[in-house]
């Protein structure tokens, strides 16, 4: 079963301008499947997962790259043979004009852009594939959102749910074992096991590092360089606040998000959908999951999301402010299907500092039934409704 990705669009565009194309993003969402899908009839295809051909690529680089006569070239999995990439250049650079030629996928974010900017700067484009969007994996029925929620957006899980809870198990363990271990040598992974699961439980809250680093027993430091690598490798988010010269900024630690809300309930033992988003941290997961679907809006765009949240000096947040265009749009995120005055006094105090920069309509997230005008010029939307709303909003910037 495929499910169409938005991105395709975008990367449609990109073969059209750049002779390489760069599709990378957290294991398991999807990248092979998506570019096999879509240009693996008219392309060839080598996965460096296959041992024999990440010796044939190591050993003699241009005999592995003179086997490729005209059609494009998938290369999957290019992280684990970056000594080729200086003769990618190379052949890059005889046949500048020539587009769309070579499709590359990667994932361990960091690592792997380090040895791209260092080979192919300017002559690749670099896009993102995220885990299922609302947009591409639209499956509503009664209890919609839990389902979503639980489930999260990797496409296993959320097309066949009775794999979810072996499958979300075995993601975790091999995430430990294989991506952690490339992007770090960690010694003690049980204690990195251990930080993962207390980072789980700081999910929508202000990274504190101090506290993480006592509850571990590992140094500051170390505590920094291991929040690094959630972000490397797609696993977290690390929502940065707001900042300009009006109003204080007291926060400048940034918000932990988990990009995939399936994985955040494994890892705070959630027992099932309803009672997630019921129990203590519902809110907070329900949040991420708003905040994880801006992400995905942007990616599938080929955009950087220009995003970040807002506290006033009196202690009022506003969860998420959007930067489109030259306006910010303040958003606040609530599991409430009844909204109230006390909900839309963050979104009022932000758009009054931030005077013009700020969008006349500011949003509330939350589970009405259908778009709801509020007073102050703000408005009530559904959550389903929100991705799309946010993709109108930056196809028409």
């Amino acid at each position: 079963m495929y499910v169409r990705r938005l991105l395709s669009s975008t990367l449609n565009e990109a073969l059209k301008l750049f002779p390489a194309i760069l599709v990378t993003g957290p294991r398991q969402a999807g990248k092979t499947t998506f570019l096999v899908h879509e240009y693996g009839k008219r392309s060839d295809y080598v996965s460096f997962d296959d041992p024999l051909e990440r010796n044939f690529a190591l050993s003699d680089p241009n005999g592995f790259l003179d086997r490729f006569g005209e059609k494009p070239v998938i290369l999957d999995e290019v992280q684990y043979v970056p000594e080729i990439l200086p003769y990618l250049k190379i052949r890059i650079d005889r046949e500048r004009k020539k587009n769309g030629k070579w499709l590359l996928t990667g994932s361990q974010q960091f690592q792997l852009m380090k040895n791209i900017s260092e080979s192919l700067a300017g002559r690749i484009a670099v896009l993102e594939l995220l885990p299922f969007s609302l947009l591409e994996n639209d499956q509503r029925n009664p209890d919609w959102l839990e389902t979503v929620i639980w489930n999260g957006g990797y496409p296993e899980p959320s097309l066949f749910y009775e794999k979810r809870e072996l499958w979300i198990r075995s993601y975790i363990q091999t995430y430990i074992e294989r991506d952690v271990r490339q992007l770090q040598n960690i010694k003690d992974l049980r204690i990195f096991e251990q930080f993962i699961g207390l980072s789980a439980a700081y999910h929508g809250q202000t990274l504190n590092t101090a506290i993480l680093s006592r509850q571990c027993g590992v140094s500051l430091p170390t505590i920094k360089v291991w929040a690094g690598i959630l972000e490397a490798s797609y696993l977290c988010l690390f929502l940065p606040p707001y900042f300009k010269n009006y109003g204080k900024r007291l926060v400048k630690t940034p918000k932990l998000y988990f990009i995939d809300s399936a994985i955040v309930c494994a890892l705070t033992r959630q027992p099932n959908g309803q009672s997630t988003l019921s129990g203590a941290m519902g809110g907070a997961i329900f949040e991420g999951f708003i905040v994880s679907e801006v992400l995905k809006v942007f990616s599938m765009r080929g955009q950087k999301a220009d995003i970040f949240f807002w506290r006033s000096h009196d202690g009022l947040e506003v969860d998420l402010i959007i930067q489109i265009g030259t306006k910010l749009y303040p958003i606040e995120i609530k599991l409430t299907a009844t909204p109230t005055l006390k909900h839309i006094d963050p979104l009022n105090k932000f758009k009054a500092l931030a005077g013009k920069d700020a969008a006349e309509n500011g949003l509330l997230i939350c589970r009405v039934e259908k778009e709801t005008p509020l007073p102050s010029k703000n408005i009530a939307m559904p959550w389903h409704s929100f991705p799309k709303w946010l993709l109108s909003k930056l196809e028409n910037k």
